[in-house]
């Protein structure tokens, strides 16, 4: 920190040096500096505007809906105000539902001329496939919060007029209106506000007009599809993807866990969004952005709401962040003519109640005694992986087991809530004195709580603890995107 000390005079005599320029008065620079911060200001502000102007006719609806299919979001009941030429916010909470889809040339009656001739399976522009991934995201004002409910493509489930069948298959079938009125069904009736279909092409666009994401590879990835001029070739290790490398990792699927492990390294990418691109330069990188959503992405959001959404996105603090996962179990090989994700309907209606606000649970706290804990070291020190399991089993917890390390060296211990059970994993974090919270899907799925052990598991408790309250602070001062305004 500098201050207005003059340094002390010292005993050798003075260099030459060559001339200077006086300096400037302390009251010019004063206001010099006033002056570049109005000016700024007033950039801001006229932006703001021209933005909000510029984007009003936009189109952003490349599907059409009957009126029937309209219904079913929300009524079209607005949820965001733009008034005095601000920016629009959020009104009330918020239902969003993410389809993203990838269609081959194999999968349309009639694809483009261009992709015909193909001697393979291309990839098209569209949005009439099967949903390779399905988000329902919900943004709370009131709570500040934003949850991610993680829909497994294979969930097994009713879809109207084509029986028990993937989820997945909603879209094909009948569009949007029919995987909302699915993905409802399946979570308890709850209401889904809007839609919003994104196609492979798009988020590969997406990723490189935000330029590109750094994230943990949590291992090596290779694999080789020719039919569809798919190639994954991915070291594991931290490091920063563009949207191919991301895509590639994203598609991955070929492991023990198939689409279940795609959803946890779909959560990873999300989170490393949110906490490295949703700064000031996403505002310079808008033109790049708005071209993706004009061409890669379907949705029924206004110009207004979407804007309002992102908005609000970038302010959420990342413990306010909310990755759940429907939960249940993979069918038994043999049980049905193909494999599904079956889920647990008392454990949906308990998720819905506590992270969407809808519903009641009648779902009692898990006892200490039976709660599954799962440990993941990433310290490579067997002490400190011995010491944290002995220390929770002498709290009470007699389910504890050692799970496969985790890859990424942590600095601060992760205390993941594997099926969004915050109670159980706050009384671990409390039982070992250190670590932060997290309601994702990224740890040992056979647990209700994951530990992914970091350095601060290796400290003393009160420089651990430490640790971890600077770990929650920086939280809190993550620089967030202000969108520019009139004011």
């Amino acid at each position: 920190m500098k201050t207005n000390k003059r340094p002390a005079a010292s005993k050798k005599a003075p260099l030459k040096s060559k001339s200077r320029k006086p300096a400037k008065p302390k009251g010019v620079r004063l206001l010099w500096l006033v002056f570049c911060l109005a000016g700024v200001a007033m950039i801001s502000a006229t932006a703001g505007a021209l933005l909000a102007v510029s984007l009003a006719s936009t189109p952003l609806m490349q599907r059409q809906l009957s009126p029937a299919e309209a219904s079913i979001f929300g009524k079209g009941e607005k949820f965001s105000s733009n008034t005095n030429l601000r920016l629009p916010e959020l009104t009330r909470p918020v239902n969003i539902l993410v389809m993203g889809v990838k269609v081959l040339t194999s999968d349309l009656a009639n694809p483009p001329e261009e992709a015909k001739n193909q001697s393979y399976h291309a990839l098209v522009n569209s949005f009439e496939g099967l949903t390779d991934t399905l988000l329902l995201l919900r943004f709370d004002p009131e709570k500040r919060k934003l949850s991610v409910m993680s829909i497994p493509r294979d969930t097994r489930t009713y879809i109207a007029n084509h029986g028990m069948t993937k989820i997945n298959e909603a879209n094909y079938y009948g569009g949007p209106a029919l995987s909302a009125k699915s993905v409802s069904e399946l979570l308890g009736g709850v209401g889904i506000d809007r839609y919003v279909t994104i196609n492979v092409q798009g988020v590969e666009a997406l990723i490189e007009a935000l330029g590109g994401v750094t994230v943990h590879v949590p291992r090596d990835m290779k694999y080789q599809d020719d039919s569809q001029h798919l190639y994954i070739n991915l070291k594991a290790g931290r490091q920063h993807l563009n949207g191919d490398q991301t895509l590639q990792l994203l598609r991955f699927r070929y492991d023990e866990n198939g689409d279940i492990g795609r959803i946890q390294r779909q959560q990873m990418v999300m989170r490393a969004l949110m906490e490295q691109a949703l700064n000031p330069t996403t505002v310079a990188r808008f033109p790049k952005i708005l071209s993706v959503i004009q061409s890669h992405i379907d949705t029924n959001l206004t110009v207004e709401e979407l804007v309002a959404l992102v908005g609000f996105g970038t302010q959420i603090n990342r413990s306010n962040t909310k990755m759940l996962m429907v939960p249940g179990e993979f069918s038994s090989p043999g049980e049905y003519i193909a494999s599904y994700w079956l889920p647990s309907p008392s454990k949906i209606q308990a998720l819905m109640a506590q992270h969407f606000d809808f519903g009641t649970s009648d779902l009692k706290d898990i006892n200490p005694n039976t709660l599954k804990i799962a440990v993941q070291d990433s310290t490579e020190q067997e002490k400190g992986l011995q010491k944290v399991m002995e220390r929770l089993k002498t709290a009470g917890y007699n389910n504890v087991y050692e799970a496969k390390p985790w890859t990424e060296p942590l600095r601060v211990t992760r205390i993941v809530a594997e099926w969004g059970d915050i109670s159980s994993a706050e009384a671990v974090r409390r039982s070992l004195g250190y670590g932060e919270v997290r309601i994702e899907n990224t740890g040992d799925l056979q647990s209700d709580v994951t530990i992914q052990l970091g350095k601060d598991a290796l400290q003393p408790p009160k420089k651990a603890a430490s640790s971890a309250k600077k770990s929650a602070e920086t939280q809190q001062e993550t620089p967030r995107l202000i969108l520019p305004s009139s004011d």
